[in-house]
């Protein structure tokens, strides 16, 4: 009997022993994935300066970016010093007031969402280069607060509107005053970037054009925001075709095409030839007229198409992945076609050009490596994307100086697309996949990276700050696929979680 005890005890130890072994590291890695409540994204996983220097420590409690000095301490910069000038008066005043509410697009369908004074997408923002805009924002309703983030607008950094980056969220009966000189002319958007998977996708964004002083007068000018509410596409909050007019004597049309949503988007035009005027705000050089292909437009990146509108009246359809936009009318019906089988490949379309720096002669060359495994993330297990092989929060901190020729090399082996989104900054593109760029300067913010695809860009540090460098599929951002792009000596106060419960994705 005594024998029997020993063996049994012998038995629950071994089978003790082997559950710890077993179970020792997976509870070890769920507790290496928790993340902190509150943290400051520059303490936030290891430096990378891309060959150049990185100076300072990183091993510090004090939200210094890596490359700098402690924060408060000599030749340290915050973000809050990074903006426009103060004492300028503003040459565009808009007020936008978020509100969470029940509210109708114009097929009747009502949408659970947020708003900005009262719609969704919020009022169109313009403003001629060179202006100063400040926008006033007033959360009303928005329990998670809001913020607003000028996407494609290379703004100074603590304009740039990311909750516990640059500022802390707006909660309700707070507001935040926004101020940026329209330096880029081109097609933008606005939306939040607090809880940003949830409030873009219900609502809150809308559009921002900066035109030029000498715009033309006689061309068409037409913004379509695509964007799905509740799985239904609209382009202006509008699920049926929108009908644009073309008064007398005018031939030409600007359609400003906007993807918001997070993947992307065909567009294709019926009737007429169209050239590619502009990607990401900036205008392309050379654009030849196309026909019979369609252009995919990179999540939130933006496309500008110029088409001739025929002179007999005959109306002219472009179609963005299912909604329709109609130039002209009358008693001719606007022709319709299917999707094109082959795509514009912006690498070799429109003329080649120079740059104003040399991309071969780079001061720091980064590797931006998308990949997917099993693993823990802050306690939750699944399969998760990474960065250079490594998880949110241990992520690469690339880290600049101002005046840096930068190279970036942007892989994919995860098994699905990423659209990258680089704040404050765009990037020209130097060749996908080893095969050089041929056409115009193809110059992004939001460049859409195919499975087992390889793009190299190339930009220069000229706008300080610490800037979000994500998946602009902004469950992908939430699900850990963003870094940041640090300026040496540049600290912030802001943090993630905190009082104002700041949570950028």
């Amino acid at each position: 009997m005594l024998r029997r005890r020993v063996s049994g005890r012998r038995r629950a130890l071994v089978a003790c022993i082997a559950a710890a072994l077993v179970l020792g590291p997976v509870v070890w890695l769920w507790w290496a994935s928790l993340v902190p409540d509150v943290y400051s994204v520059t303490d936030m996983g290891y430096p990378d300066g891309g060959g150049g220097p990185i100076g300072g420590s990183h091993d510090h409690g004090d939200h210094a970016a890596p490359a700098g000095a402690a924060h408060g301490g000599s030749g340290a910069r915050s973000v809050t010093s990074l903006v426009a000038d103060p004492s300028r008066p503003a040459d565009v005043s808009v007020t936008l007031t978020a509100r969470r509410q029940r509210f109708a697009l114009a097929s009747g369908r009502t949408v659970d969402g947020y708003t900005l004074n009262g719609v969704s997408p919020g009022p169109v923002i313009r403003a001629v280069a060179g202006q100063l805009v400040q926008v006033r924002l007033l959360n009303e309703s928005v329990p998670d607060g809001v913020t607003l983030h000028w996407h494609g607008v290379d703004v100074p950094n603590a304009e740039d509107g990311v909750a516990g980056v640059t500022q802390d969220a707006v909660g309700i009966g707070q507001e935040h005053t926004y101020r940026f000189v329209a330096r880029q002319v081109g097609t933008f958007w606005y939306h939040s970037h607090q809880v940003s998977h949830v409030q873009v996708q219900r609502g809150l964004l809308g559009a921002l054009v900066i035109a030029t002083a000498d715009g033309a007068s006689d061309v068409v000018d037409v913004v379509a925001l695509s964007h799905l509410y509740g799985g239904a596409r609209t382009v202006n909050g509008q699920e049926r075709e929108l009908r644009v007019a073309v008064p007398s004597g005018r031939r030409t049309a600007r359609i400003r095409v906007i993807n918001t949503d997070n993947g992307q988007t065909p567009v294709w035009v019926s009737g007429a030839p169209y050239r590619i005027l502009a990607v990401d705000g900036t205008d392309l050089t050379g654009p030849t007229p196309v026909r019979d292909r369609y252009v995919l437009v990179a999540a939130g990146g933006r496309v500008d198409l110029g088409i001739a509108i025929p002179a007999d009246g005959t109306p002219v359809r472009v179609q963005i992945a299912g909604a329709d936009i109609v130039l002209g009318g009358g008693p001719t019906a606007a022709p319709s076609a299917s999707q094109p089988a082959t795509a514009v490949d912006l690498l070799s379309y429109g003329r080649s050009a120079p740059l104003a720096f040399d991309p071969e002669r780079p001061d720091r060359t980064f590797r931006f490596d998308i990949g997917r495994r099993p693993a823990f993330l802050d306690g939750r297990p699944g399969v998760w994307w990474t960065v250079n092989g490594h998880l949110f929060p241990d992520v690469p901190m690339f880290v600049v100086s101002e005046g840096d020729v930068v190279r970036v090399q942007l892989s994919n082996h995860s098994g699905d697309a990423h659209p990258m989104h680089l704040h404050g900054h765009h990037a020209v593109v130097l060749a996908r996949n080893g095969v050089p760029a041929t056409g115009s300067p193809w110059w992004v913010d939001s460049l859409t990276v195919g499975n087992g695809e390889t793009y190299d860009v190339t930009f220069v540090a000229d706008n300080p700050g610490i800037w979000m460098d994500h998946c602009h599929n902004l469950v992908h951002a939430a699900e850990g696929l963003l870094a940041h792009l640090m300026y040496a000596g540049v600290t912030t106060p802001f943090v993630i979680g905190g009082h104002a419960d700041n949570d950028p994705e």
